[in-house]
């Protein structure tokens, strides 16, 4: 839910080329990081969609909201980093040939090397731009990763001029957020942190930042969306503004009308206009408290495979329209299996809080102190259930056994079902091969072309565990209780192969 990340490169293609490659900031063919080189900053002589846009400019400003006011305010936690990176590079120099194109001693190296000696490498400087705002009278500043990512000298700039070199105290590549410090003779002043889950949908936000070398720079425009994902990463919950969001802008703060920081500016897509995404402060406000007291983040884990909820699996679990999280499979030995969820469970609500998505309780859970209790609400069966569970520490090199990948044995048609697929057992040397405990399920042997399981995406070599959440031992079991399905009603089936275990819904039809 690749968490997180200014990224914008859209200048020129040559511009956007300079800017993201060099800084090594690519994350999606769409999606740019908004840190900036300074070559590219130098050679933009003006910075287009800089003002409100056309939709921000049509809608009348919240009462007692002043733009002026607040830049003004604000823009003093504001400040604008410099990243320098080293690398080296070998001097390459043109070859002189033959006659006939040839290379007169094996190689441009050794040509070199016995006219002129050994050719030393080089050293090249790469200077990057981005934002970040105080957090800290001491001296702390919070900003994205990848502006900092593989610096060896960071210069930070004040709004009142002052400048001051920079060091990490930590970084989460997996929410793109970064904590540097600066040592200023006197005390500075702080930005105030807000509530990002309470911000509306058309609510007025204010971005500050470091656009392509323009320090302090004030844009305005709405919240377009919340929560959404990007690809940026495990933890995508951006924030949508139409605020203009443009290279150097990376790690710059976004202020709601009351002044608050609501968000770290991080991302737009590369092919719109006014499309920009901020990380919300919530979850930012965590990552850094764990960056300063030990320089990383240490995330919680609940034990459990979730996916997301389709209409079709909405239908055939008979679930609300809205909300909650599936629960796949439950590993063992981990938390959820400790406390007894199941499969097939639906997590509805975390300690209180409403569970939005699959993507949501990734975010709460991680988020969740180790070793803290919580409790769980889930749907199973129509019935609500609470359960108490004790949050383990999340292990990112924590891998699950999967499938070996074959081709997998010929099939024995054992019965067509009415989904478009042929099973078979699981003997014991199947269940050894697909790293299985026992011989219950039925392997999928054959998926039908142009039938509703190929649709569904069921594949040959998935196991399915269960239909319509009754347990499934054998493949003739599998058969009697699809054939049971009404057509046109859903399946639904407990699918395990080399990705894990999901629920997929597949629409029964009557047989030919």
């Amino acid at each position: 839910m690749n968490i997180t990340t200014s990224f914008k490169r859209r200048l020129t293609l040559g511009a956007v080329a300079a800017a993201s490659l060099a800084a090594g900031m690519v994350l999606a063919s769409r999606l740019n990081f908004t840190a900036t080189t300074r070559a590219a900053a130098d050679r933009e002589t003006s910075a287009p969609g800089a003002a409100v846009t056309a939709s921000a400019l049509a809608q009348a400003p919240l009462p007692g909201f002043n733009f002026a006011k607040i830049a003004e305010e604000e823009k003093k936690f504001v400040v604008n980093i410099n990243t320098t990176k080293t690398f080296r590079r070998r001097l390459q120099q043109q070859m002189p040939r033959g006659p006939r194109g040839q290379m007169p001693f094996d190689g441009e190296e050794d040509f070199f090397n016995h006219f002129f000696g050994q050719m030393p490498d080089r050293d090249l400087k790469q200077q990057n731009l981005g934002s970040g705002f105080i957090v800290d009278k001491e001296g702390y500043i919070l900003t994205n990763n990848h502006v900092v990512d593989g610096a060896d000298g960071i210069r930070v700039t004040l709004l009142d001029g002052r400048s001051y070199d920079a060091e990490v105290k930590g970084r989460d590549p997996k929410t793109d957020i970064a904590l540097i410090k600066i040592k200023p003779e006197n005390g500075l002043p702080v930005a105030t942190l807000g509530d990002s889950d309470a911000l509306l949908v058309g609510e007025w936000v204010i971005a500050i930042g470091n656009p392509f070398g323009f320090g302090h720079t004030v844009t305005a425009g709405v919240v377009s969306a919340k929560d959404r994902t990007i690809g940026a990463g495990p933890y995508d919950q951006f924030i949508q503004t139409d605020a203009s969001i443009n290279p150097g802008n990376s790690g710059g703060p976004l202020f709601n009308a009351r002044g608050e920081v609501v968000g770290i500016n991080s991302a737009i897509i590369s092919s719109g206009q006014g499309i920009g995404f901020a990380i919300p402060i919530n979850m930012a406000r965590n990552v850094m408290e764990q960056l300063r007291e030990k320089g990383s983040v240490t995330r919680g884990w609940l034990g459990v495979q979730i996916q997301s909820l389709t209409p079709e699996l909405r239908e055939s679990l008979d679930l609300p329209a809205e909300g909650g999280a599936l629960v796949a499979g439950v590993i063992k030995g981990d938390p959820a299996e400790k406390a007894g969820l199941k499969a097939g469970d639906v997590v509805v609500e975390f300690n209180g809080h409403p569970v939005r998505s699959d993507r949501d309780l990734v975010t709460i859970v991680g988020n969740t102190s180790v070793g803290k209790k919580a409790v769980l609400k889930v749907i199973r069966d129509g019935k609500s259930l609470s359960f108490d569970v004790r949050i383990a520490k999340r292990s990112d090199d924590k891998d699950e056994a999967a499938a070996d990948d074959e081709e997998g044995p010929s099939a024995k048609e054992t019965g067509k079902a009415r989904i478009g697929v042929q099973v078979q057992d699981i003997t014991k040397d199947l269940a050894e091969k697909l790293g299985m405990d026992d011989t219950a399920g039925a392997l999928v042997a054959e998926v039908g072309d142009n039938t509703p399981a190929e649709h569904a995406g069921i594949e040959r070599g998935d196991v399915i565990l269960e239909v319509n959440r009754k347990p499934v031992e054998n493949a003739a079991a599998f058969v009697k209780i699809v054939r049971a399905t009404a057509p046109g009603k859903s399946v639904l089936l407990l699918v395990r192969n080399s990705r894990g275990t999901r629920y997929i819904a597949v629409k029964a039809e009557a047989e030919k």
